[in-house]
């Protein structure tokens, strides 16, 4: 685990914030605990990492409009809400606000636990994402026009000789343009060169 992930609880209840971050801090993670959203959102900033835990129903802001603050505040860290019995109605509105996941109160341990490390490898999933995108936002700088311009018709799935007729230039020269392409993307073939285009979206 990253020694920067942090599992952030918040919740108006002392007794549930002790023994879940008891419980997390058994399982091995690190943790800090809220009593509520207000006091979470001040410390925000030094929130990038990790994950969220949530009740859904909190005196002043609740978990849902928790979220909303979230993302307006541009932070994607994955929120997994608390519901109590019966309100399953929040859980779906939370889950169409952001959240990853619900866990209805009295929650199974391994359960906890196992919603928390997802959310946590997902987060690291977002990261590594992040990291590829601006990668490959790099390597798509080093293009030249006519290079990005047969770029988006290999990735359009276009043969060399429509290529070349559509850029009114030789076959050949497709050839080399498209060599130049594989090299100064890293792409060893046609699926990566796809794959990098379609998570950067950068070439329209």
């Amino acid at each position: 685990m990253d020694k920067n992930e942090i599992v952030h609880i918040i919740d108006d209840d002392t007794d549930v914030r002790q023994s879940l971050s008891f419980l997390l801090r058994t399982a091995g993670l690190a943790v800090r605990e809220h009593e509520s959203a207000s006091l979470f959102l001040e410390v925000l900033a030094e929130a990038r990492e990790g994950c969220i835990i949530t009740d859904v129903r909190m005196p002043g802001i609740d978990g849902i409009e928790l979220q909303r603050r979230l993302s307006a505040e541009g932070n994607n860290l994955p929120v997994i809400v608390m519901t109590g019995h019966g309100d399953i109605a929040l859980a779906v509105e939370a889950m169409k606000a952001g959240a990853v996941d619900f866990i209805e109160k009295p929650f199974d341990d391994e359960v906890m636990i196992a919603a928390v490390k997802a959310a946590l490898a997902r987060r690291a999933g977002d990261r590594e994402r992040d990291a590829l995108s601006a990668e490959i936002g790099k390597r798509l700088k080093l293009l030249s026009e006519r290079e990005r311009q047969v770029m988006r018709g290999l990735v359009a799935g276009k043969p060399n000789k429509i290529i070349a007729y559509d850029l009114s230039i030789s076959p050949r020269t497709v050839e080399i343009y498209r060599a130049n392409v594989m090299t100064k993307m890293q792409a060893d073939s046609l699926s990566a060169l796809v794959r990098m285009a379609l998570l950067d979206g950068g070439l329209e």
